[in-house]
């Protein structure tokens, strides 16, 4: 069975189901087919997500994420029209389908023009104190504490690198001769690591500002005391596909209300809501940045992100929020440092 033949999904399946399929596929698309093996939509990575951000449960059907007017090419046309239209419209992949819209293969723009290289430069935010995790961080800088059998920051680095990212700055503050000494240049994970240095502390953004020049491409900055899965190949899809200035990585935190919330319309009750669960995206720490985004970002001052990006709103710019599904854990206290080694078995063994 071809990779493409894996990707088929029947459309009575959960979205979970189909998660499952794009994640365990090589072509980052799922194709819904009824039982003669006719299109009826597709899936994408980003079709998920957007439904996650509307509400729709993992364990509805399909149907309900599914873009079921996707753009398509015939059999009979050829390759270069194909992979034309392909350009055209930014899509990865177009199915193929007969006169009858039966699926006969998929056309996959990755596998003829792009390497497994990506010149994207990463930047790792690792100059904090990590006063919260004292005493372990009293001799040793949080980004080289051990999570399992390796620091931290390597298990980072080492994500990054098997999606082909290559180029890393790490901004480093509090011990950064610790953390300059153990990554080096880079060469020992066959990458190019250059520093920044901050002299003050330069908040979760400001630190962009010491970058010796402005990247060509999208760039990718993470804090670096985050323990993730994310797909960083479905995160610069999404943000290109939005064509966004600024994309936020987003998880979902529930709260749940202790008490009985009384729902009033002046002196009138209209309800009694049970302690109501409710539910917020918060900031995950994870962004792409579009390279002239970095000139909103005032030169060795205190700045946070959130305030680069209520800065590209108010200039009325393109952002965009990317929800994260799989595994995330901020290392923040100690607890969380416990649940990462706890974890780390099973999510990075």
């Amino acid at each position: 069975m071809t990779r493409w033949q894996k990707a088929r999904i029947a459309p009575d399946r959960s979205i979970r189901d189909v998660i499952r399929t794009i994640d365990e596929g090589a072509i980052r698309i799922a194709l819904v087919v009824d039982g003669d093996n006719r299109l009826l939509g597709t899936v994408t990575d980003g079709d998920i997500r957007r439904g996650i951000l509307r509400g729709i449960s993992l364990e509805e059907a399909v149907t309900r994420v599914m873009n079921p007017r996707p753009i398509t090419a015939r059999a009979d046309e050829g390759r270069d029209v194909i992979l034309e239209r392909m350009k055209q419209t930014r899509l990865h992949q177009i199915p193929v389908v007969d006169g009858q819209g039966r699926l006969v293969t998929v056309e996959i723009l990755d596998e003829l023009l792009q390497s497994r290289h990506r010149d994207n430069w990463v930047v790792l935010m690792a100059g904090g104190l990590g006063s919260r995790l004292r005493p372990l961080t009293d001799e040793c800088p949080k980004p080289l504490l051990k999570v399992g059998s390796k620091p931290l920051l390597e298990i980072i680095l080492e994500n990054f690198l098997e999606y082909g990212f290559r180029r890393f700055y790490i901004s480093v503050n509090y011990r950064a001769e610790m953390v300059k000494e153990h990554f080096g240049d880079g060469s020992r994970w066959g990458s190019e690591i250059r520093y920044v240095h901050e002299d003050q502390r330069l908040g979760t953004a400001g630190a962009l500002s010491l970058l010796p020049e402005r990247p060509a491409l999208p760039l990718i900055v993470m804090n670096g005391d985050l323990l993730t899965k994310v797909n960083f190949q479905h995160l610069l899809d999404f943000h290109a596909e939005h064509r966004a200035r600024a994309t936020m990585c987003v998880r979902e935190y529930d709260f749940q209300v202790p008490y009985g919330v009384v729902r009033i319309d002046h002196h009138r009750i209209l309800g009694i809501d049970e302690k109501p669960v409710q539910r917020f995206f918060v900031n995950a720490g994870i962004y792409v940045l579009e390279p002239d985004a970095l000139e909103l970002i005032p030169p060795a001052t205190y700045f946070d992100m959130p305030e680069l990006f209520t800065n590209l709103i108010g200039r009325k710019q393109e952002t965009a929020v990317f929800p994260i599904r799989e595994y995330w854990l901020d290392i923040g206290h100690m607890e969380d440092f416990a649940r990462a080694n706890g974890d780390f078995p099973e999510v990075f063994g």
